[in-house]
Protein backbone atom coordinates (compact mmCIF):
# COMPACT_ATOMS: atom_id res chain seq x y z
CA UNK A 1 0.00 0.00 0.00
CA UNK A 2 2.01 3.27 -0.82
CA UNK A 3 1.09 6.50 1.00
CA UNK A 4 -1.57 8.02 -1.29
CA UNK A 5 -3.64 4.86 -0.91
CA UNK A 6 -2.85 4.81 2.73
CA UNK A 7 -4.11 8.54 3.46
CA UNK A 8 -7.16 8.06 0.93
CA UNK A 9 -8.61 4.77 2.66
CA UNK A 10 -7.84 5.81 6.48
CA UNK A 11 -11.13 6.86 8.46
CA UNK A 12 -12.32 6.56 11.82
CA UNK A 13 -13.70 3.21 11.84
CA UNK A 14 -16.44 2.68 14.46
CA UNK A 15 -17.33 -1.00 14.34
CA UNK A 16 -14.04 -3.06 14.58
CA UNK A 17 -14.20 -7.71 14.36
CA UNK A 18 -13.07 -9.31 17.68
CA UNK A 19 -10.06 -11.09 15.53
CA UNK A 20 -7.12 -10.39 17.48
CA UNK A 21 -4.27 -7.93 16.18
CA UNK A 22 -1.20 -9.67 16.46
CA UNK A 23 1.45 -8.29 18.86
CA UNK A 24 4.16 -8.34 15.80
CA UNK A 25 2.15 -5.99 14.07
CA UNK A 26 1.39 -3.17 16.64
CA UNK A 27 5.30 -3.23 17.43
CA UNK A 28 6.03 -2.98 13.85
CA UNK A 29 3.95 0.30 13.76
CA UNK A 30 5.08 2.11 16.66
CA UNK A 31 8.66 1.08 15.70
CA UNK A 32 8.37 2.35 12.24
CA UNK A 33 6.54 5.65 14.07
CA UNK A 34 9.62 6.60 16.17
CA UNK A 35 10.11 8.70 12.89
CA UNK A 36 7.24 10.67 12.78
CA UNK A 37 7.96 14.54 13.17
CA UNK A 38 9.35 16.31 16.35
CA UNK A 39 10.27 19.78 16.85
CA UNK A 40 13.56 19.36 18.70
CA UNK A 41 13.61 15.65 18.88
CA UNK A 42 11.79 15.55 21.91
CA UNK A 43 9.53 13.02 21.03
CA UNK A 44 6.87 14.22 24.01
CA UNK A 45 4.71 11.31 23.70
CA UNK A 46 4.30 8.54 25.92
CA UNK A 47 2.36 5.82 25.09
CA UNK A 48 0.11 2.66 26.14
CA UNK A 49 -1.00 -0.22 24.21
CA UNK A 50 -4.15 -2.26 26.15
CA UNK A 51 -5.45 -5.02 25.08
CA UNK A 52 -6.87 -8.44 26.36
CA UNK A 53 -8.24 -8.35 30.05
CA UNK A 54 -6.99 -4.99 30.94
CA UNK A 55 -8.50 -3.73 28.12
CA UNK A 56 -12.26 -5.82 28.89
CA UNK A 57 -11.86 -4.66 32.23
CA UNK A 58 -11.95 -0.52 31.06
CA UNK A 59 -14.28 -0.95 28.89
CA UNK A 60 -16.50 -2.61 31.37
CA UNK A 61 -15.80 0.67 33.76
CA UNK A 62 -15.97 3.14 31.39
CA UNK A 63 -19.01 1.92 30.34
CA UNK A 64 -20.65 1.27 33.54
CA UNK A 65 -19.89 5.46 33.54
CA UNK A 66 -21.59 6.18 30.53
CA UNK A 67 -24.90 3.88 31.58
CA UNK A 68 -25.15 5.92 34.82
CA UNK A 69 -24.82 9.40 33.03
CA UNK A 70 -21.86 10.19 34.49
CA UNK A 71 -20.51 13.68 33.13
CA UNK A 72 -17.03 12.20 33.05
CA UNK A 73 -14.03 13.62 34.77
CA UNK A 74 -12.96 17.48 34.66
CA UNK A 75 -11.46 18.00 31.01
CA UNK A 76 -7.65 18.96 31.02
CA UNK A 77 -7.71 20.69 28.01
CA UNK A 78 -10.90 21.69 25.84
CA UNK A 79 -11.95 19.50 23.05
CA UNK A 80 -12.98 22.37 20.84
CA UNK A 81 -12.93 25.96 21.11
CA UNK A 82 -15.95 27.13 23.13
CA UNK A 83 -17.64 29.45 20.38
CA UNK A 84 -17.19 27.60 16.81
CA UNK A 85 -17.95 29.90 13.93
CA UNK A 86 -18.47 29.21 10.42
CA UNK A 87 -16.85 27.01 8.75
CA UNK A 88 -16.00 25.26 11.60
CA UNK A 89 -19.05 24.76 12.73
CA UNK A 90 -20.90 24.04 9.87
CA UNK A 91 -18.41 21.34 8.95
CA UNK A 92 -18.73 19.83 12.79
CA UNK A 93 -22.72 19.72 12.48
CA UNK A 94 -22.49 18.37 9.13
CA UNK A 95 -20.03 15.12 10.56
CA UNK A 96 -22.19 14.57 13.70
CA UNK A 97 -25.03 14.32 11.99
CA UNK A 98 -23.52 11.73 9.27
CA UNK A 99 -21.84 9.94 11.60
CA UNK A 100 -24.30 9.03 14.15
CA UNK A 101 -26.90 8.52 11.75
CA UNK A 102 -24.77 5.52 10.51
CA UNK A 103 -24.51 4.08 13.74
CA UNK A 104 -28.94 4.09 13.98
CA UNK A 105 -28.65 7.49 16.34
CA UNK A 106 -31.46 9.73 15.90
CA UNK A 107 -30.68 13.49 16.94
CA UNK A 108 -34.05 14.33 18.27
CA UNK A 109 -33.07 11.21 20.25
CA UNK A 110 -33.40 12.49 23.83
CA UNK A 111 -31.22 8.93 24.90
CA UNK A 112 -28.19 10.30 22.13
CA UNK A 113 -25.64 11.48 24.62
CA UNK A 114 -25.50 8.35 26.51
CA UNK A 115 -25.89 5.80 23.54
CA UNK A 116 -22.75 8.10 22.09
CA UNK A 117 -21.16 7.45 24.94
CA UNK A 118 -21.38 3.87 25.33
CA UNK A 119 -20.49 3.21 22.37
CA UNK A 120 -17.15 5.14 22.45
CA UNK A 121 -16.27 3.62 25.84
CA UNK A 122 -16.99 0.12 24.06
CA UNK A 123 -14.42 1.72 21.76
CA UNK A 124 -16.38 0.51 19.10
CA UNK A 125 -15.35 -3.26 19.56
CA UNK A 126 -11.93 -2.50 19.03
CA UNK A 127 -9.59 -5.23 21.03
CA UNK A 128 -6.99 -3.03 20.87
CA UNK A 129 -6.80 1.08 22.47
CA UNK A 130 -3.63 3.11 22.70
CA UNK A 131 -3.60 5.55 25.10
CA UNK A 132 -1.77 8.94 23.92
CA UNK A 133 -0.11 10.97 27.01
CA UNK A 134 2.36 14.00 27.03
CA UNK A 135 4.16 15.07 29.75
CA UNK A 136 2.36 18.00 31.59
CA UNK A 137 5.16 20.65 31.28
CA UNK A 138 4.63 20.51 27.34
CA UNK A 139 3.39 23.20 24.64
CA UNK A 140 1.28 23.99 21.81
CA UNK A 141 4.51 22.74 19.66
CA UNK A 142 4.69 19.25 21.40
CA UNK A 143 0.61 18.44 21.10
CA UNK A 144 1.49 19.36 17.59
CA UNK A 145 4.33 16.51 17.42
CA UNK A 146 1.89 14.01 19.15
CA UNK A 147 -0.65 15.06 16.22
CA UNK A 148 2.13 14.40 13.85
CA UNK A 149 2.89 11.27 15.51
CA UNK A 150 -0.60 9.39 15.71
CA UNK A 151 -1.57 10.22 12.04
CA UNK A 152 1.83 8.75 11.28
CA UNK A 153 0.88 5.55 13.48
CA UNK A 154 -2.92 5.85 11.79
CA UNK A 155 -1.20 5.60 8.29
CA UNK A 156 0.88 2.44 9.27
CA UNK A 157 -2.30 0.57 10.61
CA UNK A 158 -3.35 0.99 6.97
CA UNK A 159 -0.30 -0.61 6.11
CA UNK A 160 -1.13 -3.56 8.14
CA UNK A 161 -4.26 -3.90 7.19
CA UNK A 162 -5.86 -2.32 9.98
CA UNK A 163 -8.44 -0.05 10.59
CA UNK A 164 -8.34 2.77 14.08
CA UNK A 165 -10.29 5.49 15.37
CA UNK A 166 -9.07 8.70 17.31
CA UNK A 167 -11.17 9.17 20.50
CA UNK A 168 -10.74 12.38 22.40
CA UNK A 169 -14.09 10.57 24.41
CA UNK A 170 -11.66 8.95 26.36
CA UNK A 171 -10.59 12.06 28.55
CA UNK A 172 -13.68 12.37 30.15
CA UNK A 173 -12.93 9.28 31.83
CA UNK A 174 -9.55 9.92 32.25
CA UNK A 175 -8.93 8.95 35.90
CA UNK A 176 -10.57 5.40 34.79
CA UNK A 177 -7.53 5.08 32.11
CA UNK A 178 -5.10 6.09 34.48
CA UNK A 179 -6.03 3.50 36.96
CA UNK A 180 -5.68 0.61 34.17
CA UNK A 181 -2.08 1.72 32.72
CA UNK A 182 -0.45 3.41 35.57
CA UNK A 183 0.22 7.11 33.65
CA UNK A 184 1.89 9.24 36.48
CA UNK A 185 0.56 12.39 37.74
CA UNK A 186 2.55 14.05 35.71
CA UNK A 187 0.87 12.98 32.13
CA UNK A 188 -1.80 14.18 30.45
CA UNK A 189 -4.34 11.57 28.45
CA UNK A 190 -4.25 13.49 24.55
CA UNK A 191 -6.32 10.53 23.70
CA UNK A 192 -7.42 7.01 22.61
CA UNK A 193 -6.84 5.07 19.46
CA UNK A 194 -8.77 2.10 18.95
CA UNK A 195 -7.68 -0.23 17.14
CA UNK A 196 -8.27 -3.45 14.78
CA UNK A 197 -10.06 -4.92 11.77
CA UNK A 198 -13.08 -3.37 10.27
CA UNK A 199 -16.58 -5.69 10.85
CA UNK A 200 -17.95 -7.22 8.08
CA UNK A 201 -21.27 -5.99 6.96
CA UNK A 202 -21.55 -2.31 8.70
CA UNK A 203 -22.10 0.55 6.59
CA UNK A 204 -19.15 2.17 5.68
CA UNK A 205 -19.19 6.22 6.94
CA UNK A 206 -16.79 8.44 4.70
CA UNK A 207 -17.42 12.21 6.38
CA UNK A 208 -16.95 14.70 3.47
CA UNK A 209 -14.01 16.91 3.55
CA UNK A 210 -13.86 20.73 2.44
CA UNK A 211 -12.40 21.33 -1.12
CA UNK A 212 -8.71 22.09 -1.10
CA UNK A 213 -9.08 25.03 -2.53
CA UNK A 214 -11.09 26.46 0.82
CA UNK A 215 -8.23 25.87 2.44
CA UNK A 216 -4.81 26.03 0.94
CA UNK A 217 -3.35 29.19 -0.83
CA UNK A 218 -0.57 28.95 -3.31
CA UNK A 219 1.61 32.04 -2.81
CA UNK A 220 4.15 32.53 -5.95
CA UNK A 221 2.87 30.00 -8.31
Amino acid sequence: MDVYEAVDSRRAVRAFSDEPVLKEKLERVLTAATRAPSSGNLQPWRVYVVTGEPLAELKRRATARALAGDLGDEREYPMYPAELASPYLDRFSAAATQRYEALGIERDDPDRPKKIAVLNSEAFGAPVVLFCYLDRTMGPGQWGDAGMYLQTVMLLLRAEGLHSCPQVMWTMYRKTVSQTVGAADGLVLFCGVSVGYEKEGVPRLRTGRADMTETVSFIGV
